[in-house]
């Protein structure tokens, strides 16, 4: 019987994808590629390997202890998390549908990776990591998709900070602008900052529609267009990627930590979702209330309602992520509710 990673690598049309690759690689210079993927923190993590190898690695995959997928963090006892030393490791494989090259340095590109658990292992040799967030999203998408003939899109709104360096080059408490909301004029000042970060953007597949400054030290908000859940998610791993280097270019450091400063507004990122049936957005209202989703986007609103503990658990993870919901009154979600443009509610409804 064969594995989950063999028929990954069996895949229609996964060698003419592999060949592809390398007549990017070779008709652009690359000569170096990230072989990257999720932790379940969002970290991004991986190996590195040269050009030339691209065919070995994209049919045999990369090696990792499995460990890598918690950030190889210890916990308050000093415990490593999710795996200790002894873990075996892991296989990634990569997907050629996904490679990239980076704007910032032609030389080097990325691809995302799906990971299995190992080829020798004694229980499911081969088989898909569960620990793999970013491969589970797609498998239980597929799932859902086949089981109820929907799909799943979302859009996220990513808040962040862009702050001062001290000299060393770490962070400071201080952020490039005022603390002024939706003000042009403090959204100017950051302008040479968005500008690259479109520009990067709009190189790595990202459809750069809006932004604003928010109210609080150096923030601002910059989106893109919502797509099915899979894309949006790896289109937001790539939009920190480009925050990051940015910040390298511009002496600056982009935080997109939930609250770095008490008594101020802390980064959120709203996710808006909504289910399709082919190109129809079925939560739009039935009847004759525009501020009433559908039937079944209310039952979607009630299953979340009935899982938000759990929910809660995964996207407010952190003590920091907490101190969003303690510090009261600046714009947060404290109410495990739901409503019309109630930014309060766990779950907005949305004009």
């Amino acid at each position: 019987m064969s594995t989950d990673l063999e028929r990954f690598l069996a895949q229609d049309g996964r060698e003419d994808a592999v060949a592809e690759v390398r007549r990017r690689i070779d008709a652009e210079g690359v000569t170096y590629i990230y072989l990257q993927f999720i932790s379940v923190t969002g970290r991004v993590v991986g190996k590195g390997v040269p050009a030339p190898h691209w065919e070995t690695v994209a049919g045999k995959g990369f090696q990792l202890v499995y460990g890598a997928t918690a950030n190889l963090f210890i916990d308050r006892h000093g415990d490593y998390i999710g795996y200790g030393p002894e873990a075996r490791e892991l296989v990634g494989i990569p997907e050629p549908e996904t490679f990239a090259v980076l704007p910032w340095d032609r030389k080097v590109a990325r691809v995302f990776c799906t990971l299995f658990r190992g080829r020798e292992e004694e229980i499911d040799p081969g088989a898909y990591l569960t620990a793999d967030c970013r491969g589970n999203l797609r498998r239980i998408h597929e799932s859902f998709t086949n089981e109820t003939g929907l799909h799943l899109r979302a859009g996220t709104e990513p808040e962040m900070m862009w702050l001062r360096l001290n000299p060393d080059g770490t962070p400071s408490v201080q952020g490039l602008t005022k603390p002024y909301c939706y003000h042009i004029d403090q959204f100017s000042e950051l302008q040479p900052i968005i500008h690259k970060v479109l520009e990067y953007g709009a190189a790595l597949g990202l459809d750069m529609i809006q932004g604003d400054h928010e109210d609080a030290p150096g923030q601002i908000e910059l989106n893109f267009q919502f797509d099915r859940a899979e894309a949006t998610a790896d289109r937001l791993t790539t939009y920190r990627q480009i925050c990051r280097q940015v910040g390298r270019e511009m002496n600056a450091f982009p935080c997109f930590m939930p609250k770095p400063f008490m008594g101020v507004s802390a980064n959120g990122c709203h996710h808006n979702i909504s289910l399709w049936q082919d190109e129809e957005n079925m939560f739009l209202p039935e009847g004759d209330d525009p501020r009433l989703p559908s039937k079944v986007g209310r039952y979607a609103i009630g299953g979340i309602l009935e899982h938000l503990g759990a929910l809660t658990a995964i996207t407010a993870s952190t003590v920091n992520s907490y101190r969003r919901f303690a510090d009261a009154g600046f714009w947060a979600p404290v109410f495990a509710d739901w409503g019309f443009q109630n930014r309060t509610t766990a779950l907005r409804v949305s004009a």
